[in-house]
């Protein structure tokens, strides 16, 4: 056992450090029913097991869950990560393949982002308007109601 910021941190024979869910569950912020998810649906498909049947997680694991967290925050369907997921498991012979997924994911991406730009400019005309409004309903007198 190895002791990191007061907590417990399983290592192997081999040399490997593993993490329980909960500490990949703090360290992610993704719920352990999350976790356990995202295997079952074979987007984490390399978890390693104790003997008593306890996940445990490596800093590889870690760098998988951040990359789908980063599909999947930027709207690519699970279906698609665990696509992605399979290409990579093939190897290197898959490269040209998941070039092209990630290529048409940032197409996509982009788009979103420059929606969404339309959409901030109309608030910010909004703001810009409502506050004049404002500023002019504080200069203006008040007038008395009956």
């Amino acid at each position: 056992m190895v002791y990191l910021r007061y907590r417990t941190i399983m290592a192997s024979k081999e040399g490997f450090l593993y993490f329980s869910i909960s500490q990949i569950s703090e360290k992610t912020a993704l719920p352990p029913h999350v976790l356990r998810y995202y295997e079952k649906e074979g987007l984490l498909p390399s978890i390693s097991r104790s003997r008593n049947g306890v996940r445990r997680y490596t800093e590889h694991d870690l760098e998988w869950l951040g990359l789908i967290c980063c599909l999947k925050n930027t709207g690519m369907p699970i279906k698609q990560i665990k696509n992605f997921v399979e290409l990579s498991l093939q190897g290197d012979k898959t490269l040209k393949k998941r070039c092209d997924l990630l290529l048409e994911h940032k197409k996509t991406v982009e788009n979103q982002i420059a929606e969404m730009q339309k959409y901030l400019q109309k608030v910010i005309h909004k703001i810009e308007y409502f506050t004049g409004e404002y500023e002019k309903s504080k200069a203006a007198p008040e007038t008395s109601r009956v």
